[in-house]
């Protein structure tokens, strides 16, 4: 039995996650229109989702995270990887690296230059500081007042202060800030947090304009189809506590699903490649080539260095009595390790000279372990992890069945090309050249990850990346904007999907190329700009 939600709504919005928390605040801010917010998700209610270094916890756990794994990877070796996204309001800014990274100029320009009015750095600038309350103050690059706060990590570690003198040793300058357009240098990560506890999309744009009438939140809510008549978006029916519901929409249906999420449920719906669902039997609405198609995220390759003579978090969590010193500052001070981010320093540079700009991003952390979810390594260590920010493979997302609730096929393509396997090489070597820097040689770093018998050839290095690499979490592309003519795009440079009236995709799967950085604070900023662009419309 199918149980109608009453009445109609202006807007229904699929997925409470980074994207459809500012939507749902951003178009409930007019007390006419009626909003309905579905996540499928629960609500954050554990303290792990507040307390930073929780992400240990939520990652791989089912109450958190949706558990999905990649197919496996020619790539890396043949490895399938876990695929952690966010099962809860807030998505996956309740439980990532909460790093406030906006990306480069150069990539938002580029879009611009693929056709997409409206999308180069000076147009997008003005959305990631209509929301900021940053630490930093109002000025040309940022902005108080608004709903996502950044502020300066509340810990610091000495050997993470080597590696950036090392890096500084190896031509990698220090600077003071990653996102005035220019990222390449190093410095500590600023960070989603609020007097060190997690500041997710949830807290900072969700929860506080909960109270609104006009505004509906229904959780545990799995979007299994949206409803059609002909080619116009009408409604979406989901399972809740095990009934089938659904809710009609007179203004526009908007998928905030994510990357994974939302080409699923267009191609449950009958949107998507007319070859793939005929496999299915799925009834086809509009054949649309490009659904799942262009996955690209950023692969991490871990190396991991021993090291003596300096403290890491290793040996310090190993203690009892250095246990109970981290939960006392926390709870006295919030500050410490308990505060941490995964990663507390950043580092943008060149993985060779031709390049342009910036193409690799380290992420450094006081610790060690073999994967998310294991204990830490008994020994001291560091880890220097190192993304290509520009893969060139690309790959996909596909139904595995009609049922909403079966994990879809997840094929990233890793080091699919050889310039992302020559790219995986050199940084490998440029990770090396640092740590063999003097300010990091004092601690005698022993590379433990890949290890010192990988040797400094091509095919030596680029299996080391097969065996070492692993996501960084930052899948993007499935459903790309694109211009008048492109096969392969999904929506249009306002968002909408081609083809279909009254139906949206605002979230990361609309980027046509990946950001040069963390990717959450990049899809708030296009949920600011889709918001807009739905008001503006709707004015006429």
């Amino acid at each position: 039995m199918t149980t109608p939600v009453e009445g109609e709504f202006d807007y229904i919005i699929v997925g409470a996650g980074s994207a459809g928390c500012v939507l749902a605040n951003r178009l409930s801010a007019d007390p006419s229109k009626r909003v309905l917010l579905l996540e499928a998700g629960g609500r954050d209610n554990w303290i792990w989702f507040h307390i930073p270094v929780g992400y240990l916890f939520a990652i791989g756990n089912p109450r958190s995270d949706w558990m999905f794994k990649t197919e496996p990877e020619p790539g890396l070796n043949g490895r399938s990887l876990n695929y952690p996204r966010g099962k809860v309001i807030g998505g996956s800014s309740a439980i990532n690296a909460m790093i406030y990274m906006r990306g480069q100029a150069g990539d938002y320009d580029y879009w611009r230059q693929l056709g997409l009015p409206g999308w180069s750095w000076d147009d997008v600038l003005p959305f990631f500081k209509k929301h900021e309350d940053s630490f930093l103050g109002d000025g040309e690059h940022h902005a108080t007042g608004g709903e996502w706060r950044v502020e300066h990590p509340r810990v610091r570690w000495d050997i993470i202060d080597a590696f950036r003198e090392a890096a500084a040793q190896a031509g990698i300058n220090k600077i003071d800030d990653f996102n005035r357009g220019d990222n390449e240098g190093s410095c500590y990560f600023h960070v989603n947090q609020k007097r060190g506890r997690r500041w997710s999309a949830a807290r900072g744009f969700l929860k506080p304009v909960l109270g609104r009438k006009n505004l509906r939140l229904e959780t545990g809510c799995l979007a299994e189809n949206l409803l059609f008549d002909g080619k116009r978006a009408v409604g979406v029916c989901w399972r809740q506590d095990g009934a089938t519901r659904t809710a009609r929409c007179r203004g526009e249906v908007i998928l905030a699903a994510g990357a994974i999420g939302s080409p699923q449920l267009l191609m449950l719906s009958g949107v998507g490649p007319a070859a793939e669902l005929k496999k299915f039997n799925i009834p086809l609405v509009l054949d649309k080539p490009g659904v799942g198609e262009n996955l690209h995220d950023h692969l991490q390759l871990r190396l991991i260095y021993k090291v003596s003579g300096i403290k890491t978090l290793n040996e310090t969590y190993a203690s009892l009595l250095g246990r109970a010193g981290m939960g006392l500052d926390y709870l006295l001070r919030r500050r410490g390790p308990l505060t941490m981010a995964p990663s507390q320093l950043g580092a943008f540079t060149r993985s060779d000279p031709s390049q342009d700009r910036a193409n690799i991003q380290f992420h450094i952390q006081p610790l060690s372990l073999d994967k998310f979810g294991d204990p830490l390594h008994p020994f001291p260590a560091f880890t220097a992890s190192v993304a290509n920010l520009r893969p060139t493979s690309r790959g996909y997302v596909r139904l595995n069945s009609t049922d909403p609730a079966a994990k879809p096929a997840i094929k990233p393509n890793y080091l699919g090309t050889p310039e992302d396997k020559r790219v995986a090489a050199d940084s490998i070597r440029v990770t090396r050249r640092i740590v063999a820097q003097p300010a990091l040689q004092k601690y005698h770093p022993e590379e433990y990850l890949p290890g010192p018998s990988v040797a400094d050839n091509e095919a030596a290095l680029e299996k080391a990346a097969g065996n070492i690499g692993t996501t960084i979490f930052h899948p993007v592309g499935t459903a790309k904007m694109g211009r008048d003519g492109d096969a392969m795009a999904v929506v249009d440079a306002r968002l909408r999907v081609t083809g279909i009236t009254g139906l949206r995709i605002i979230d990361a799967s609309v980027m046509p190329s990946i950001t040069s950085g963390n990717t959450n604070s990049p899809t708030m900023m296009i949920a600011e700009k889709g918001a807009s662009m739905i008001l503006e419309d709707a004015r006429g």
